[in-house]
């Protein structure tokens, strides 16, 4: 039955993902291969496509429905290979203006690798080769057996959607991204032409489907979750958050909300795929509803440089001019030692990027160190290296925080302000790792340039010095400052006391003196 159908009668019944049945066992007319060859004939041109630049629409290209035709180097040498056998080479065109998703750059992978590797879920094109070699690899690598096990559940999930929802709706998700195909290829930072326009449609299916259906089922109560095991095991539920913001393993966000417009009617909902895709990340009222992201790592940064108050034009790459660079820093010891104070600026916002320095206080949000900080900042920083390397905050307050923690007895004091929140452990490990966080980042300038000349101005004043001395080895806390009161009232009364007895030394002395000699007459 149509999807039209299905839902002028609401008779669609609840979604369970794992009772879905195969594509070639429909019964709609048309076996499965008839209608994937239906949606490579999809009709383009009409209405409009989305556009990868801040989700906006704009009129379709007639001619961008077939990937680019490879290039041969060399077919009559021995050896001779094409261009498009080969991942990870950069396109022959590079479009900026849609241009989102990176290969994190060498000078930053080598830092740590892990940080950028899917532990079990692999989406987009630049993780599409990792599936050819993972039987062979899953014999000593267990994290290829999750990506394949992760695969055959894309299909459950698709499988699913196709028995509640109808083949047509298959058919029209597989038009969509046929439709889009140039731009959505234009969205990578490398040349996807090794992938064939078929493959490259179903890959993308396969992975947006199943983000569909699995923000549908963790943000909504419509569906039922019954028999799937993500959601009998909760720790793979983390785990595919953990994945879904790396910055390789990203789709368009533009796609998703396209493709997620067939959904609305079943849904019965107003609730929009933004409105879905906050809550699922935990992310309502943390940004406008004018703010635009392009992809899952940037809504995670989005949401960070939210919180300073910038315009849309200071958040993104349209500076004039690059700000200046910090030279130097003094750590938290040392500014402790010149009078300093830290202070959490906002409890409650934990992503906050707010930094301020005014009357001895500096500010600053709470860097919560836990399993996957690391992951998600350098993530973070990756994609701010690429694409917004002259509004690099999240960088610029990593390298902030890098400057005032050089050892253990600088955390353990940021702790103690509430400036720093450890979950690691040892406190040596936080600081391990926020000194390895800026290894290989291109210095761009920083957002924080003034507060650091301010903070080395405030340590460069030998009265702040001497004061900041005097507070910490004499009022230190409440023993030590009554001690020293004490002491300071002893030594004035003492004082007072000598005084007294010198004075009352002097006048005796006066009184016990004989009176001059008469002096003799004529």
């Amino acid at each position: 039955m149509p999807l039209s159908a299905r839902m002028s009668k609401g008779k669609l019944p609840l979604m369970d993902l794992e009772q879905g049945i195969n594509l070639t066992s429909f019964t709609d007319n048309e076996p499965a291969e008839l209608i994937v060859d239906r949606a490579m004939e999809y009709e383009t041109g009409s209405g409009s496509v989305a556009r990868w630049r801040e989700g906006v629409h704009v009129p379709s290209d007639p001619n961008h429905g077939t990937a680019q035709k490879a290039k041969v180097w060399s077919t009559t040498k021995p050896g001779s290979f094409s261009e498009s056998a080969i991942p990870g080479l950069w396109p022959s065109s590079f479009s900026k203006e849609y241009c989102c998703i990176y290969r994190v750059p060498n000078r930053l992978r080598r830092v740590n690798p892990e940080a950028y590797t899917p532990q079990m879920l692999l989406i987009g094109p630049l993780q599409h080769s990792k599936k050819a070699d993972a039987l062979e690899l899953s014999k000593t690598d267990s994290r290829y057996l999750d990506y394949m096990n992760m695969e055959r559940h894309k299909k459950k999930y698709l499988n699913g959607i196709a028995n509640i929802f109808g083949t047509q709706t298959i058919e029209e998700f597989k038009g969509i991204i046929k439709r889009d195909e140039k731009f959505i290829r234009e969205s990578y930072s490398e040349s996807t032409d090794w992938i064939k326009s078929q493959d490259f449609v179903e890959m993308i299916l396969h992975d947006s489907v199943f983000i569909l259906g699995f923000f549908i089922q963790i943000g909504t109560q419509k569906f039922n979750r019954k028999e799937d095991i993500l959601f009998e095991e909760p720790c793979l539920i983390t785990t595919i958050f953990e994945d879904l913001i790396l910055l390789e393993n990203q789709l368009p966000y533009a796609l998703l909300e396209e493709l997620f417009q067939p959904f609305l009617f079943s849904l019965k909902t107003e609730e929009t795929f933004r409105d879905l895709t906050l809550r699922v990340f935990g992310f309502e009222n943390k940004i406008e509803r004018d703010v635009k992201f392009r992809h899952f790592t940037d809504l995670y940064r989005r949401v960070r440089v939210a919180t300073l108050g910038l315009t849309e034009e200071q958040a993104s790459n349209a500076k004039s001019e690059p700000p200046k660079s910090i030279k130097s820093l003094h750590n938290a010891d040392k500014l402790d030692s010149a009078g300093v104070d830290f202070e959490n600026v906002d409890i409650e916002n934990e992503f906050s990027l707010v930094i301020d320095f005014k009357d001895g206080v500096l500010k600053m949000p709470c860097f919560t160190a836990e399993d996957n900080t690391e992951r998600v900042m350098r993530n973070l920083m990756a994609l701010e290296q690429c694409h917004y390397p002259l509004s690099a905050y999240v960088c610029n307050y990593i390298a902030f925080l890098d400057f005032l923690i050089d050892t253990e007895q600088d955390v353990n004091l940021l702790f103690k302000k509430g400036v720093v929140k450890n979950w690691l452990g040892h406190q040596g490990s936080v600081a391990e790792m926020v000194n390895k966080l800026c290894l290989g980042l291109v210095d761009f300038g920083s957002h924080y340039h003034s507060i650091a000349e301010t903070l080395n101005n405030h340590y460069e004043s030998r009265l702040n010095r001497s004061v900041a001395t005097l507070r910490r080895v004499y009022f230190k806390d409440l023993w030590t400052a009554t001690a020293t009161v004490a002491a300071v009232v002893l030594l004035v009364l003492t004082l007072i006391q000598t005084v007294a007895s010198v004075l009352q030394v002097t006048q005796n002395n006066d009184k016990s003196s004989p009176p001059p000699a008469p002096g003799r007459g004529p």
